[in-house]
């Protein structure tokens, strides 16, 4: 076998095109799957792995002090596997604190340590609290700490005047407080809830936790329980934007590996009809059938092999990337990929092109030597005559129906031509699928173009700004005469006024952005999904983000705490936006917890026909402090999707041309004496270009034809898919963007595809010489 290796080497020198064709299209696909599996596999590994090492709360929960006592939670709370408290605790008022990277408000706990069976700590800077006047923050290790920043030794001044000194930084991944004291500090600033932390033998699902917590919360009295905050939200919040990558790349890699393995059978098929001299001439020296195949083999094997360890560390440096980024929040930093990954794809690869080479090395492999050199010097006659002749007979231009038989004469290769440009018009079809799709939803979202005007009302808290900080411009009307003002300045069709309220979901150290309605609120372009708008007070809307991430369904009821008063709300209705920390709500709820509260923000929609800026001075004419602001933006994140799922259509794209490309290659140079026989008689160069681009061009239509339907159909399971991911929902009809004009379009796709790999060859044969044909020959 020791002659084996060079004539490999000397292949892969030669065979160039055919040997960069394989090595790119190998590591882009590998890449792709390297990606694509890393995601998959470790798109939760970090955050179980915390949670188990510091045992991790399956159930944070929250009781009123006034109705439970300590004994009562505790003897209820023996049906867990593990238990940690009763806690005392409060929310701090910081408001008189100026620090940065400190809230306003602070969930405070009392604990007498950090250890315990549930939740333990990691106090991964100064020490824990262990005398009154003493406090730990809760901070993950990994969040950057820079100028202004609380540092161990700093004091806090809460409502009322008590000083604490920050003694310490401590992370808890089941985010079960803000900051942690003594019990005998607790104690002094009067705790109004109490704090259970529990470990349950199954949690799994969300089943299996709300039967955990039915089973903690039996015999206690009535509306005991505030909140809880099951530690499947925090996972699904940590999975969720990996899991929202996953489907299209996962499709896209399956389509390069796909279109790889067509192209690398095409290719060494090829090189085996046009190496059969050279077959020939290896056996005639002495190589065995069994070498010659290994000469095939490995001259696919060489470029696919370098191919996917560049695309394997590619793939590692991307999706470590991806998923530090997404689990850094939980003190998992330095994130890789799973090595059976690699492992899986450094074999796998390679031998999946290997296996796809295998046929027609064997073919190679059973030639004989007097067999390969007659082939190789005098081709058999062409196939598909019959096809030939009756396209002669049309009165089609001569170069095109010539043109349109060619493809008939290698029936095999044009098959796996053909797949190639199906796959490609696929992946093209599903990307301008998915780019639409996307596109519809963050417009619909993000109400992007429902509000004609918005215009800027008064300071947001109603009364003087914070320390040190120049009071915004605010509106010089009460917010009811501002609204009237608005009503009647004429071509106003509709005013909705609102303000945002940084509210604490009872029993989590979750903060949520609570927006009030009033007016006309249903025109502000919101979609209910499920349920119905709020129409009293107690009640909310939220989105299906929302409702994932905390176990919730509409018709649940809620507890938001804010400015020291709480109030129970029912979630009415679905609504189709992208946040899950925020909620929307009216007027009479905000009434129940700052009922002086005035309008910050109008969204107006005007009649047709009317002027924005006159109607803008004519409303500053009544009042000059409204001004107008900014609408909705659609965000970033579908822009950076659309980039990614554009560059890899291109990719795949590109190489479905490469083996077009490929195929035209090898065809003209089998027909190279045919091309100088049809150019003696006359045929021009452009005629030969025209004749050997249209073979191609009818295969591309053919591929547009079988390529859009399964694209359609990749563009259904990957969008949900998405959805799922990205814990958000995607209503029926926008997955119906494919009209008919569009799909006439995307069967140019299959066209441009097979057209820009035909027309580089095509335009090298048709400047080929006769004289430089005849004399080959």
């Amino acid at each position: 076998m020791s002659a084996v290796w060079p004539v490999s080497r000397a292949a892969v020198r030669r065979r160039r095109m055919q040997t960069m064709v394989i090595g790119v299209v190998v590591l882009l696909s590998t890449t792709m799957i390297v990606v694509a599996l890393g995601l998959l596999a470790a798109s939760s590994g970090p955050f179980d792995q915390a949670y188990a090492k510091q045992s991790g709360a399956h159930l944070v929960a929250s009781y009123d002090r006034s109705k439970v006592s300590d004994a009562q939670l505790t003897n209820a709370g023996q049906s867990a596997a593990a238990v940690a408290g009763p806690f005392g605790q409060t929310t701090l008022d910081l408001s008189s604190t100026r620090i940065m990277g400190i809230p306003l408000s602070l969930v405070a706990v009392g604990r007498a340590d950090p250890g315990g069976p549930v939740d333990r700590l990691n106090v991964w800077k100064g020490r824990w609290a262990d005398k009154p006047g003493e406090i730990v923050l809760n901070r993950n290790p990994t969040d950057s700490t820079g100028r202004g920043a609380p540092t161990v030794g700093s004091t806090v001044t809460v409502a009322g005047g008590q000083r604490l000194t920050i003694v310490g930084f401590a992370y808890s991944v089941s985010g079960s407080a803000d900051a942690w004291v003594t019990p005998a500090q607790m104690t002094s600033l009067k705790p109004t809830s109490i704090q259970m932390l529990y470990r349950f033998a199954q949690a799994a699902t969300n089943a299996q936790v709300s039967a955990g917590q039915s089973a903690v919360t039996a015999g206690l009295p009535s509306g005991a329980l505030v909140g809880t905050q099951s530690y499947l939200a925090l996972r699904a919040i940590a999975t969720g934007e990996p899991n929202t990558f996953v489907p299209f790349l996962m499709v896209f890699g399956w389509l390069g590996l796909a279109v790889a393995v067509l192209i690398v059978a095409n290719v060494v098929s090829g090189a085996v009809v046009a190496g059969f001299k050279h077959i020939g001439v290896l056996k005639a020296l002495g190589f065995t059938p069994t070498q010659v195949m290994t000469v095939y083999l490995a001259m696919v094997s060489i470029p696919a092999i370098v191919g996917c360890a560049i695309g394997t560390v590619l793939g590692n440096v991307l999706a470590e990337s991806l998923l530090t980024r997404a689990f850094e929040n939980y003190g998992a930093g330095g994130i890789g990929v799973p090595v059976w990954v690699d492992v899986a794809a450094m074999l796998g690869v390679p031998a999946l092109v290997a296996l796809s080479a295998l046929v027609p090395a064997l073919r190679a492999r059973s030639l004989s030597a007097a067999e390969a050199i007659s082939a190789g010097s005098a081709p058999r006659a062409g196939r598909g005559l019959r096809a030939q002749r009756w396209l002669s007979g049309t009165r089609l231009p001569r170069a095109v129906s010539l043109g349109l038989g060619l493809p008939f004469a290698r029936p095999a290769r044009t098959a796996l031509t053909l797949a190639a440009v199906v796959l490609g018009v696929t992946s093209v079809t599903l990307a301008v699928g998915l780019g639409k799709s996307l596109t519809t939803y963050q417009t619909a979202a993000s109400r992007v173009g429902a509000v004609d005007l918005a215009m800027f009302g008064g300071v947001p808290d109603g009364g003087a700004p914070p320390p040190g900080e120049e009071a915004p411009p605010g509106a010089k009307l009460s917010d009811a005469a501002d609204e009237a003002l608005l009503r009647s300045t004429p071509g106003t069709s509709s005013v909705t006024a609102s303000q945002e309220l940084d509210m604490r979901l009872a029993g989590t150290n979750t903060d949520l952005r609570v927006s009030f309605y009033r007016g006309d609120f249903e025109t502000l372009g919101f979609r209910i999904l499920d349920g119905r708008w709020f129409d009293g007070p107690g009640q909310v809307v939220v989105s299906e983000r929302f409702l994932r991430q905390r176990g919730l369904a509409v018709g649940d009821t809620v507890t938001l705490q804010a400015q020291g008063k709480s109030v129970q709300v029912r979630i009415v209705g679905k609504a189709l936006y992208n946040s899950g920390d925020e909620v929307l709500s009216n007027w009479q709820t905000l009434a129940l917890v700052a009922p002086t509260m005035r309008a910050s923000l109008y969204e107006i929609n005007l009649k047709p026909g009317t002027d924005l800026d006159a109607y803008v001075k004519a409303v500053q004419a009544g009042d000059s402090g409204l001004q107008e602001t900014s609408g909705q933006d659609a965000g970033s994140f579908v822009a950076i999707v659309l980039a990614t799922v554009v560059l890899l259509t291109l990719m795949l794209g590109t190489v479905a041309a490469l083996g077009v490309f490929n195929t035209v290659v090898l065809n003209t140079r089998e027909r190279r004496r045919d091309l100088g026989m049809l150019k003696s008689i006359g045929m021009t160069p452009s005629q030969v270009t025209l004749m050997v681009v249209t073979s191609m061009t009818a295969l591309g239509a053919i591929g547009g034809l079988l390529g859009i339907p399964l694209g359609i159909l990749a563009h259904r399971l990957v969008v949900p898919a998405m959805a799922n991911g990205a814990q958000v929902a995607m209503p029926a009809f926008m997955l119906d963007v494919y009209p008919l004009s569009l799909l006439a379009l995307l069967v140019l796709a299959g066209i441009l595809i097979s057209a820009a790999g035909a027309y580089i060859p095509a335009r090298s044969a048709a400047h080929t010489t006769i004289a430089e044909v005849l004399h080959n020959e």
